[in-house]
């Protein structure tokens, strides 16, 4: 795949990376120095980490794409054996590991970069500007997702060594996030492009395409709280530069061997979940040949089943139901992880012109019709114009008058796929599509859950603070709508 050459000298940085969170070492010489592991961090090998390749167990931006519980709230998957998350058990996450991990990598490339004592080391694996922009991109998607997942989380305070730190609200983070991805694409040089980049391969002008892409997906998330600030933001990104086509696609490949996809790990042994027989319906109603790609097979799992009827399931089916994703995306060898693509950005213009946020540039159904080329192009779909104009005609398609919102979100679902997290997130911002929660829920209204509860960790370690967050979003529980999730 083209892909492929950005992952292999990658490979060879990763092999003497000094691990997750180092920091330099120089107040006390070598004292306490493993003579066998560098003591200072390798940029380009942090990078390559937190993108995707690494065999650590916090998550990579490559796992955060590809988690499965967003997937199951939105009813993309259908848990195969062990239902609990299907059926809407508490989700009492800790994410410390997240901070720990590639939060304070994407931080060590900041300071090391921007400390006149190590920049110049630092400059072998790219101009210090375009490693200090990419972090701070990274750190943008991760805090985006972190907040999005829990409202309020610590953000003004973290990554600074300091116990106990305050939670921000989700307001004054995406307040900030907006002008970090503004910043930060404006902050490459033109310089040498950062070496371990295995999603753009340093290519300079798609991390500004991504960087925008987000603040225009961000922007998005503010229609029912803050639309004046929302359309700003919209109309700038797009003016500044958004992804174009599929060959902007941020794609992280896995090779295999060591390195092996989120997906692949799935089916490692096991058939733990399955495209939902949701997503099966609508494909197979409306004629969408995304169903001969989106699983291995066109028999969609029952979704919301117990335990006990899932396994009947199984065995009535023979097992024939389908993997998520055609089979060649779930090998080991040649793998990939979708962070962002270039359909879902164009579905973000066609809401962002339907609301009015844009007001130049193609048309609502313009944006909407190449959208979903541009979805089926990306797995590879064969079709001719007259297919792709008999599925723009469907009932279920058509952009009629009055269904054009409902219409872009649903098809934002479908282009999003396997992106269980931001397919999650789009659901609870727009309600679309509709989604009828399992019958069978264990948790106490039923409903599908809105958030992450906050972790045990962060009330044995942070106690206090994480009381007052909790109390400020209106109770810790997973119905509790973040600050832009609103009816």
């Amino acid at each position: 795949m083209k892909y492929k050459t950005r992952i292999l000298a990658a490979i060879v940085g990763l092999s003497i990376i000094a691990g997750p969170g180092c920091k330099k070492i120089d107040e006390f010489g070598d004292i306490n120095q493993d003579p066998s592991r560098t003591t200072e961090p390798i940029t380009s090998a942090l990078l390559t980490s937190v993108l995707g390749l690494s065999g650590t167990a916090y998550a990579s931006v490559g796992q955060m794409a590809a988690g499965t519980r967003g997937g199951l709230y939105a009813q993309m998957f259908s848990e195969t054996q062990y239902t609990e998350t299907s059926l809407y058990a508490e989700p009492k996450i800790d994410f410390d590991g997240i901070y720990s991990g590639p939060l304070m990598d994407l931080q060590n490339i900041i300071d090391y970069n921007s400390d006149p004592e190590t920049a110049a080391k630092a400059a072998a694996n790219g101009s210090n500007k375009n490693q200090i922009a990419t972090a701070r991109i990274l750190k943008a998607y991760y805090y985006w997702i972190l907040t999005d997942q829990y409202g309020d989380i610590p953000y003004s305070e973290a990554l600074k060594g300091e116990g106990n730190t305050k939670f921000d609200t989700q307001q004054s983070i995406y307040m900030d996030l907006f002008k970090e991805l503004k910043e930060a694409a404006a902050q490459f040089d033109g310089g040498r492009p950062f070496a371990g980049d295995i999603m753009f391969g340093g290519d300079a002008s798609k991390w500004k395409k991504f960087a925008n892409s987000m603040r225009l997906q961000m922007a998005l998330r503010l229609s029912k709280v803050d639309a004046t600030t929302g359309a700003a933001q919209a109309a700038d990104a797009v003016a500044s530069g958004v992804m174009t086509s599929n060959a902007d696609n941020a794609v992280i490949l896995y090779p295999g061997g060591t390195y092996n996809s989120p997906w692949w790990a799935l089916y490692d042994g096991r058939k733990d979940f399955a495209m939902s027989n949701v997503i099966d319906n609508f494909l197979t109603n409306t004629g969408d040949p995304r169903l001969s790609v989106f699983g291995s097979s066109d028999v969609g799992f029952p979704y919301g089943l117990t335990r006990d009827l899932a396994v009947a399931f199984d065995g009535s089916s023979g097992g024939n139901w389908a993997r998520i994703t055609a089979a060649q995306f779930w090998d080991q060898t040649d793998d990939y992880v979708m962070v962002m693509n270039y359909a879902s950005v164009l579905l973000a213009q066609a809401e962002a012109r339907q609301r009015g946020w844009i007001t130049s540039g193609p048309t609502v159904a313009q944006l909407y019709a190449a959208a979903i080329e541009a979805s089926w192009q990306e797995w590879g779909i064969s079709y001719t114009p007259a297919q792709l104009s008999a599925y723009l005609a469907n009932a279920n398609v058509a952009l009629t008058a009055g269904t054009e919102l409902q219409k872009i979100a649903t098809q934002k679902w479908l282009a999003l796929y396997p992106n269980g997290s931001q397919a999650w997130f789009e659901w609870r911002r727009t309600g679309f599509p509709v989604l009828t929660p399992t019958p069978y829920a264990t948790n106490t209204s039923k409903q599908i859950p809105r958030r992450y509860v906050y972790g045990i960790r962060q009330y044995s370690l942070n106690k206090a603070n994480t009381e007052e967050a909790a109390a400020r979003i209106g109770g810790d529980v997973q119905d509790t709508r973040t600050w832009w999730d609103k009816p």
